[in-house]
């Protein structure tokens, strides 16, 4: 990290960036989002939302470095578009009372690739990340913030319960301060997702590199803050999720004769689900987290695989000729991959076209051969069977379930010695019924 806006005093500003300004941090600045009124275009994806001086604050400025860091001028690979308008105020903005707004609690600004959960888990995960580098803070963890969104638009999406996990507050956006000057005690520039050599989308994986413990550790973090249960298995069966999609291409054709070949198997409860609007996010995740073979075809649906149990297995049914993007995802989550290698055991519908014209294997649909498709499936589930966690969690259950057992035993034989008695209990009566009391006499 280098320091580009030095304070000398506790009410001065300071703002702090990684090489290329990929992660910045401030204290005590200012923003002027007074030249919102006039924009008429929604914004989004925009590098000219701030203009020179429009952000600042009062310390001792490097301008030299703080322009040779603003290199990567592209809307998602850095803070330079925004950052580079950084200028030196002339007095401390906050105590001199120049804003508007002081916002008190720490503020992540976010710029969002929210086009699929793909993309927008990249944007999660980011922040996620963020929030170790900026450890600093004794508070990093904690929900008590605020999110800034740095575009126009009313935040809407299938996935925003993810948000959960990193605010308590409601979202903020471009509007929420438009014509005002803002004044922010504590600001997060983190981590963007499209980065050159990023995580997790433009990540370049080495031989080896796999189980990467920032990945399980997000999975682990949003399942936590949202709560999402892990079922008790009431027996050993694998349980097997099959994605379909509702979508006009990357169908399964013959999706349920698919599904009906592994029914027929005792080795495993099947079930096929549709992640759509009408099955809540953290319903999905659920599901996903009591998988131990997740089953789709190429698409962001797979990217529920960082939310799969340890000892799981991904099977991406065909990649649709882009055998890295979550086989890589895999990898680096730690799960086991599969996907079809024989492209003669499989019927594409038609070329597939692409918008903007010429053959596309992604936009066409699929029908798969039967047997080899329960091939690939029987080695998924014996690399689970097999996986120490697996064993570990099945055997914990067998113990519970014994213990249960024995339980009901001694209550068992608790009420067999108390039935036994209760005839003695009943003669003891009886004979005391023949002895007359006192009164009697």
């Amino acid at each position: 990290m280098s320091i580009f806006c030095e304070p000398l005093f506790v009410d001065d500003s300071s703002l702090e960036c990684s090489e290329h300004m990929r992660f910045c941090r401030a204290r005590n600045i200012m923003i002027n989002f007074t030249d919102l009124i006039r924009r008429k275009e929604p914004i989004r994806y925009k590098m000219d939302v701030l203009k020179e001086g429009q952000i600042g604050g009062y310390c001792t400025l490097n301008e030299k470095m703080l322009q040779e860091n603003a290199d990567h001028i592209s809307p998602l690979q850095s803070w330079g578009p925004e950052l580079r308008n950084f200028r030196k105020l002339p007095r401390p903005p906050i105590v001199n009372h120049d804003c508007d707004i002081v916002i008190e609690k720490p503020t992540f600004i976010m710029k969002i690739d929210a086009i699929n959960m793909y993309h927008h888990f990249c944007d999660f995960f980011n922040l996620y990340a963020s929030l170790h580098v900026n450890l600093s803070h004794p508070a990093a963890f904690s929900t008590d913030n605020h999110i800034m969104i740095w575009e126009s638009y009313r935040y809407r999406s299938a996935f925003q319960d993810a948000f959960e996990a990193f605010t308590r507050n409601p979202l903020w956006d471009l509007n929420t301060f438009r014509g005002e000057t803002v004044c922010f005690k504590n600001l997060v520039f983190p981590l963007l997702p499209r980065m050159i050599f990023g995580l997790y989308y433009n990540t370049p994986l080495i031989y080896g590199c796999e189980n990467s413990g920032l990945f399980k550790a997000f999975g682990d973090h949003l399942l936590h803050k949202l709560r999402i249960p892990l079922h008790e298995r009431k027996d050993e069966r694998i349980r097997v999720t099959l994605l379909s999609r509702d979508t006009q291409y990357r169908k399964i054709l013959n999706e349920d004769e698919l599904t009906k070949a592994l029914k027929e198997n005792p080795e495993y409860k099947v079930r096929k689900v549709i992640y759509n609007k009408k099955v809540t996010f953290k319903k999905q995740l659920e599901i996903t987290k009591n998988s131990d073979i997740f089953i789709g075809i190429h698409g962001a649906g797979l990217t529920h695989l960082m939310f799969l149990p340890d000892w799981a297995a991904v099977f991406e049914i065909y990649n649709c000729e882009d055998p890295g993007c979550y086989k890589d995802l895999a990898r680096l989550r730690g799960v086991k991959y599969f996907t079809w290698e024989n492209a003669s055991m499989l019927v594409q519908q038609d070329p597939g076209t692409h918008p903007d014209g010429g053959a596309h294997a992604k936009f066409t649909n699929y029908s798969f051969d039967v047997k080899e498709f329960s091939r690939i499936v029987s080695q998924a589930r014996d690399y689970v069977k097999n996986h120490e966690s697996f064993k570990k969690f099945i055997s914990t259950r067998t113990q519970r379930k014994t213990k249960n057992v024995g339980k009901k035993n001694h209550t068992r034989e608790t009420n067999d010695i108390n039935r036994s008695a209760t005839p003695k209990s009943k003669e003891v009566t009886e004979l005391k019924s023949d002895v007359q009391s006192k009164d009697e006499l």
